[in-house]
């Protein structure tokens, strides 16, 4: 495969992804209508992926006593979960997707503490811009500074640090076989978001999973294997694209993400947020040109 088509396989892959995580919100609600919280959801759906995967690829579980970043892969991973899919399930799904999507901003110190990457001056522009933005949507106009306040919004800024984590570690650990990456990313999840949930439970804030029904069961299935596939093409992507760039492509999930949840009502496009959404996705897609500053 030449060089150009193996690029354009990188980023068909990680549109897929976009488009998978951008609906993921859908299902979600339906399973929070079945009394499955966001928590559950995810620890069951990763459960179920990477015991499918594990029995597919078992020799990938050998690499984690080899490789100790699979472990921070793992908790990078579980993170993102956890904060994305709780804060799109209880918050509006447009101004979650937006706060996540600060990633390409901390994907500029974590690439320089990660990868050695030092950011330049135009880089840290870029930055500045999207904080800019940051402060835009979460500013509700009440008096106090514009900090996030509600749980969704720290759940939303908490997943995209810890995603824009996983994609930098993604290409750090490009040597890995893909099994061992794919199986770091599930069994983060599924512990992360099982952890929190027994936490919760214990504390009496999560109730605990409800019986099985045929509805939620199918919805689980559903998310298992869209975020089978969406994490594969996830590692196809990431691991021959710059991170810079995976981030830029990503930024399709929020266009996926903003129509579909505003058709359905599961979002409020206001001017704040509007505005703020503006400057964050700039600062996004001025990361597609890294090298020129």
């Amino acid at each position: 495969m030449a060089e150009g088509e193996r690029r354009t396989a990188a980023v068909l892959a990680l549109v897929l992804n976009a488009f998978v995580w951008g609906l993921s919100w859908w299902p979600f609600r339906a399973l929070h209508d079945h009394g499955v919280h966001p928590l559950w959801s995810t620890a069951v759906v990763y459960a179920t992926s990477f015991l499918v995967f594990l029995v597919l690829r078992p020799g990938g579980l050998g690499r984690f006593a080899h490789q100790p970043l699979l472990w921070l892969l793992a908790a990078a991973a579980g993170l993102t979960n956890v904060g994305f899919n709780w804060a799109v399930t209880v918050g509006d799904v447009v101004r979650v997707v937006l706060l996540f999507y600060l990633m390409p901003a901390w994907s500029v110190l974590l690439a320089w503490l990660v990868l050695g990457d030092r950011p330049t001056g135009v880089a840290l522009a870029r930055l500045v811009l999207a904080l800019a933005g940051v402060v835009i949507v979460l500013d509700t106009g009440a008096s106090g500074l514009p900090w996030p306040r509600t749980l969704p919004d720290v759940l939303a800024l908490l997943g995209g640090f810890s995603f824009a984590l996983t994609n930098v570690l993604l290409r750090k650990l490009h040597a890995e076989p893909p099994a061992a990456r794919v199986l770091a990313m599930f069994g983060g999840g599924t512990v992360l978001a099982g952890g929190v949930a027994l936490a919760g439970m214990a504390q009496g804030s999560i109730a605990g999973l409800p019986a099985a029904g045929f509805e939620w069961f199918l919805l689980v299935a559903l998310l298992a294997g869209g975020f089978l596939a969406a994490n594969l093409a996830l590692q196809f992507g990431a691991a021959r694209l710059p991170a810079h760039t995976t981030a830029l492509v990503m930024l399709s999930e929020v266009v996926f993400a903003s129509l579909s949840s505003v058709a359905l009502g599961a979002a409020e496009l206001t001017g704040r947020t509007l505005a703020g959404g503006l400057l964050i996705l700039l600062a996004a897609a001025w990361s597609a040109w890294p090298r020129r500053g």
